[in-house]
């Protein structure tokens, strides 16, 4: 949980500053999920709309996030809240009055509702800048038809298990020259086996990942003079999600005299133009290609000669998708190597199946993972333990929807509480413990389908999931063939904090020791 605050601040508002549950009765399970929402509002019990549901005023939230220090830890907020209030519950967030859903089996019921083109609300800020600068919109910030049509065009070469595997080579092009710069930032170290900020490295490394399968060239963030475009571009990333924070929370009338909201659109202007850099880059590359009757192949190749977007659209699209799977792939594996270095026994267990799996003489593949469940165990417990995008959201503009007892009218905002649900220990016993078994066959009883979705649900879940998946076996899978990984000789505790995605409050420090048989 967040430090204490002072003590002249603890005097202040003292019932807000103790929280607890209004009176109110928290949804039971749903007693129709046929009919339109009117026909059930008509029916013989009336329903109960948002105004009835418990949950904090605007006052409450800002003590808890200003006063308390929620503001870096509300994924930790999210529990305390269902535990207050129940699986549903209603709040207010800077300009949003929000719904927010902490139960797998209340999200269930939710999502089942969705229509054709689900609606999210969570890329406002995103909108924005896109309306401020008039560039086009992405498959993150799009919505209804056009939106539809965005995804079909994307999920081509991406979303199939069979058509990631077409860029596992790519992969673990990039993956080696990670392992060559681990080693030579371990052997920078007084002594000799330690990596300072992991997590800065394995950023990096995603980020030349996507690059590549996205521009279908090589950017050199994994180069030891990383070059000046690519610096910038990586600069630009980090203050585009700092200042939105700022730009989440404050007023708007404070982006006239504070200097956050310039930072943040011009951050995204130097995403973007780096961005086009590198397609119109491609563009002229193919052209070429396409003289001398050479055929063409990449993703991004694909997006260009399908005729089915127009250039502001792979521009926009582009852009978009080279940020979604980033902090997935670094912050997760970050996670993965803090606690493996933590307990070696699954350390070890991972390495076992390793060498029973992958002969000494070549590198985990693509073709291993199957066979290797502790691997895919452990990316998934770090995923639930961590969920990089903590908190999701929906808005359902086409029909009312109704949940248990309670009717919502369409354009409602609905928080999907992910952090809470996948720290409920009713589907997850000891729910802080890193326990990658509970995801082995025939360990414990199942968990409910929807407790942990990092990668969400439905035709709006994440399009670059299975290149980030495929990322992160492949990269975990080499470092522990390589190194056995022990914790920071300092002692230091690392917990998570939230700037709109998990992060680690402060560097991931590990050492590395080589395994005298690795290939």
């Amino acid at each position: 949980m967040a430090g204490p605050s002072g003590g002249a601040r603890r005097l202040l508002l003292p019932l807000l500053l103790r929280p607890r549950p209004p009176p109110c009765s928290s949804p039971g399970p749903p007693r129709r999920t046929g009919g339109s929402a009117a026909a059930a509002a008509a029916g013989p019990a009336r329903l109960k709309g948002p105004e009835d549901l418990p949950g904090p005023g605007l006052l409450r939230t800002f003590v808890w996030l200003f006063l308390r220090g929620y503001l870096l830890h509300t994924h930790r907020l999210q529990v305390m809240s269902r535990r207050l209030y129940g699986p549903i519950w209603k709040s207010t967030f800077g300009h949003y009055r929000n719904i927010n859903i902490g139960s797998p089996v209340v999200l269930e019921q939710l999502l089942r509702q969705e229509g054709k083109y689900p609606m999210r609300s969570d890329m406002a800020l995103w909108k924005e800048h896109r309306d401020t600068r008039s560039l086009p919109y992405g498959p993150f910030t799009e919505e209804g038809e056009r939106w539809y049509r965005l995804r079909q065009v994307l999920n081509k070469r991406l979303l199939k298990p069979s058509e990631a595997v077409l860029y596992a080579d790519a992969i673990g092009e990039v993956v080696s020259d990670l392992m060559v710069r681990l080693r030579e930032e371990r052997s920078r170290s007084p002594s000799g086996v330690l990596v300072g900020d992991v997590a800065n490295l394995l950023y990096r490394f995603a980020l030349e990942g996507i690059s590549y399968i996205l521009f279908e060239t090589r950017i050199g963030c994994l180069k030891q003079q990383v070059p000046a475009e690519t610096q910038r571009f990586i600069d630009s990333i980090n203050l585009m999600f700092k200042n939105s924070i700022f730009a989440t929370v404050l007023p708007r009338w404070s982006r006239k005299v504070l200097p956050f909201w310039d930072r943040y659109l011009n951050s995204w202007d130097t995403i973007f133009a780096f961005g086009k850099t590198l397609i119109d880059r491609k563009m002229k590359e193919l052209e070429g290609q396409v003289e001398r009757g050479k055929e063409v192949s990449g993703y991004l190749s694909y997006l260009l000669a399908s005729g089915r977007l127009s250039l502001d659209e792979v521009y926009g699209s582009v852009a978009e998708l080279l940020l979604a799977g980033v902090d997935t792939t670094s912050n997760t594996l970050s996670w993965a190597l803090y606690h493996l270095s933590r307990d070696p026994g699954i350390q070890e267990t991972l390495y076992q199946e390793l060498k029973a799996v992958v002969p000494a003489n070549r590198f985990p593949a693509a073709e291993d993972i199957p066979k290797l469940p502790m691997l895919r165990a452990i990316i998934k417990e770090t995923l639930r333990v961590y969920p990089v995008v903590p908190t999701n959201a929906r808005v359902f503009y086409e029909k009312d929807i109704v949940i248990g007892d309670y009717l919502f009218p369409k354009n409602t905002l609905f928080v999907l509480a992910h952090y809470a649900m996948s720290h409920d220990e009713t589907y997850f016993p000891e729910p802080e413990r890193f326990l990658p078994q509970r995801w082995l066959r025939g360990y414990g009883s199942p968990h409910h389908p929807f407790s942990s979705i990092p990668f969400g649900y439905g035709v709006r879940a994440c399009v670059g999931r299975r290149i980030a998946e495929l990322e992160m076996h492949l990269a975990l899978a080499r470092i522990i063939q390589a190194f056995e990984v022990r914790p920071d000789p300092r002692g230091v505790e690392v917990t998570s904090v939230s700037r709109i995605v998990l992060v680690a409050d402060k560097p991931i420090n590990l050492e590395f020791i080589a395994r005298p048989e690795a290939p």
